[in-house]
């Protein structure tokens, strides 16, 4: 009887994510196993029940996803996770919580290849601001983009407390630089814009961002990415299937590009896909984060 594929989805939260699930039968897991509520204390003990279940044969066939909102988690659980292996009893794993990770590894590969093409420069020593930078999506983009070499502010739209701190939570984790600061109003935001080259949107879905009037006090910008597919979209003038159009408001910038929600949502769903089919591909057991996320996006775009 031929052994059919396995993927366990853990996942902190109360209920595990349809279009994880979805993504994993497209990638052609054959039976998909979701578990809700998992702690980081039980991660240990559901991957052993797992690997020593299939026998070196099946633990080819198995692989594990690790979902959740937060990203520090998820990277604990997957540290967690491989620690529990015992060889030959391994398989990989992929940590995509929220799809933070292929969702910001697809960003910041569509805003370095428009400021390649349309700029002829390169991520290192660009001065980019992420709103929307505390949540998931964000921070994974801002580590990102710090590790590529940007200067790289997240903001909060409230709290500096709250930017200060995750900032400092990530610089310690992830051994990136971020700095952290708030824009709870647009001459806040007309300030940070000022004089960055990008612009990562990641904010909230149905808000706007950044207007026009805002987008008027960019001196040097050169590429937005907004992630924002739900109206009102999160930068005025990008529209969501732009891939380096140029940004119409940005008037003192007048090369700036912007690209859409749905370019950078074609980038991560091809991304996420090839990561899981990944998982059953290798020879050799892997554990991704969005360090290969990254990579995997900039062959891909």
């Amino acid at each position: 009887m031929a052994i059919r594929s396995i993927i366990h989805m853990f996942d902190p939260m109360p209920h595990n994510s349809p279009f994880d699930l979805n993504m994993a039968a497209d990638a052609g897991f054959e039976v998909l196993l979701p578990y809700s509520n998992v702690k980081l204390d039980e991660v240990n003990g559901l991957v052993q029940d797992a690997i020593f279940s299939r026998g070196p044969t099946g633990v080819k066939r198995t692989g594990i996803f690790i979902g959740g909102r937060d990203i520090g988690l998820a990277m604990d659980m997957l540290a967690t996770a491989k620690k529990a292996m015992v060889p030959p009893f391994v398989v990989s794993v992929l940590a995509d919580p929220s799809g933070a990770f292929t969702t910001a590894a697809a960003l910041v590969a569509s805003v370095e290849k428009q400021l390649r093409e349309k700029h002829g420069l390169e991520l290192k020593d660009r001065r980019a601001v992420v709103f929307g930078g505390t949540g998931p999506v964000g921070l994974a983009t801002a580590v990102i983009a710090s590790l590529a070499g940007a200067h790289t502010t997240i903001v909060d739209h409230l709290s500096i407390e709250v930017a200060l701190q995750k900032a400092d939570e990530y610089n310690r984790l992830c051994g990136c630089i971020l700095h952290g600061t708030y824009a709870s109003s647009d001459a806040d935001k007309a300030r940070l814009i000022s004089h960055a080259d990008l612009v990562f949107c990641t904010a909230k879905a149905g808000v706007e961002v950044l207007n026009a009037d805002v987008l008027v006090d960019a001196q040097q910008l050169k590429v937005v990415g907004d992630v924002n597919a739900v109206p009102p979209l999160g930068v005025e003038g990008i529209k969501r299937m732009d891939n380096g159009a140029p940004l119409r408001y940005a008037t003192n910038s007048p090369n700036a590009v912007g690209i859409g929600a749905l370019a950078v949502g074609n980038v991560k769903y091809q991304l996420q896909n090839r990561l899981l089919a990944l998982l059953l591909e290798t020879e050799e057991p892997v554990y991704l984060d969005f360090r290969d996320a990254f990579q995997k996006a900039r062959e891909l775009v």
